[in-house]
């Protein structure tokens, strides 16, 4: 277990974290405080990419694997500060929790990380086979993954851990997410001779009836490939007594592992197809959406919004290393899967590299009014990730 001291340590990085308010494109101030520590507690190097992830990375005395923890720094916004029982960026303590925005999602996990590689090697005083970073990462909660991308290619990692809260049970997978747009392209006409125009949306409602009858695609273990209508607008908006000339719905569909882009928008294009072939006057097309976000470092960053899935057999090596080490030393983690995408997206469904999640709290605390972290797991937590290190790096 941590010394006490240590303890004191991480909870109060956790604290000054979560008072440094960090919505996506605004991690600047949570990238210094990061940056100080790592610089102030024997890290080796700090690297702060064109994104703005800040990299902290420790060097063992021998050669060996390199093992990187990931935690991302962004926040999703707070919407209405009164309906917090404590102010959301005051990081105050009542009853044994810490409260704030990004408390279990999750700059408790990424405090956790960089007080376990400081403490680490400070009682191996260096002298382990292998290389810790620790990542604190930008723009998940936009584009999981993306920013990541940057991380591996500067790390190189050969193991990942991802911080995303698991309650301290071992995670080996997890749906990925894409998000799909559907296009329905009309003719305008006043509204008061509709026979004239073409309606994109009478258009689009017969194509959602139709993406409503394709059967998802299923995996044994991670569940149904879900389809889900998420959105639908259309232009001009507001009408003004024309007919709409276009139409956009927008669909959430959570990816299983072996699922291409190909392989996942096929289906809707064939149906599509169909449907253009049954009625000449429908324009339809189906894509992935993009995004592009401005990073606090002023550079921009773009993805299409396709995170792969990804799951490992809990027989792996790396994952047994990890709970044998774990279970030895009086932790009793469950080996599962996580219910939402994670950075694992690229490093595991990507870039293939092994990859598991650990982190304190539970998943269904993040996004919630009244966020809060367990001090008890926050603390627990950073005495397990040094037991990863443990395991990993030899």
């Amino acid at each position: 277990m941590l010394e006490k001291e240590k303890e004191q340590e991480v909870i109060s990085l956790c604290q000054s974290m979560i008072q440094a308010q960090s919505y996506s494109g605004h991690e600047d101030q949570a990238a210094k405080i990061l940056t100080e520590y790592f610089k102030s507690h024997g890290y080796d190097e700090v690297i702060t990419d064109d994104y703005g992830n800040v990299i902290g990375h420790i060097r063992g005395k021998q050669p060996g694997p390199k093992v990187l923890f990931d935690g991302h720094m962004d926040t999703v916004p707070v919407t209405n500060e009164a309906e917090w029982p404590y102010p959301p960026f005051g990081a105050e303590i009542h009853d044994g929790k810490i409260y704030g925005r990004g408390t279990s999602d999750m700059k408790g996990a990424l405090s956790a990380m960089a007080c376990a590689g400081a403490t680490f090697a400070e009682k191996t005083d260096k002298n382990f086979a292998g290389d810790i970073y620790v990542a604190g990462v930008v723009h998940e909660e936009c584009f999981e993954g993306v920013a990541a991308r940057s991380i591996s290619k500067l790390v190189k990692p050969d193991y990942v851990i991802i911080g995303e809260a698991s309650n301290l049970n071992i995670k080996i997978g997890q749906r990925g997410r894409a998000e799909i747009v559907v296009e329905t392209f009309g003719k305008p006409a006043h509204s008061a001779n509709p026979e004239k125009g073409i309606n994109a949306v009478y258009k689009m409602a017969k194509v959602i009836e139709e993406i409503r009858k394709l059967e998802p695609t299923f995996h044994p273990v991670l569940g149904k490939g879900i389809l889900e209508l998420t959105d639908i607008k259309s232009s001009p908006y507001p009408g003004a007594s024309v007919v709409p000339e276009y139409c956009r719905a927008t669909y959430d569909r959570r990816l299983l592992t072996g699922e291409t882009k190909e392989s996942v928008l096929k289906p809707l294009q064939e149906l599509c197809e169909r449907m253009e072939a049954e009625d000449p006057q429908l324009k339809v097309k189906v894509s992935y959406a993009t995004g592009k976000e401005t990073c606090y470092t002023g550079n921009k960053i773009t993805g299409e919004r396709f995170f792969p899935g990804w799951l490992y057999d809990e027989k792996e090596s790396f994952v047994q290393d990890v709970y044998q080490e774990l279970t030895a030393n009086g932790y009793q983690p469950e080996i599962t899967q996580y219910n939402f995408c994670t950075n694992g997206s690229h490093y595991a469904g990507e870039a293939g590299i092994k990859t598991l999640g650990i982190g304190p709290s539970r998943e269904n605390l993040a996004h919630t009014v009244g966020e809060y972290i367990e001090i008890d797991q926050l603390t627990k937590v950073t005495d397990c990730y040094g037991y990863v290190m443990k395991a990993l790096l030899k």
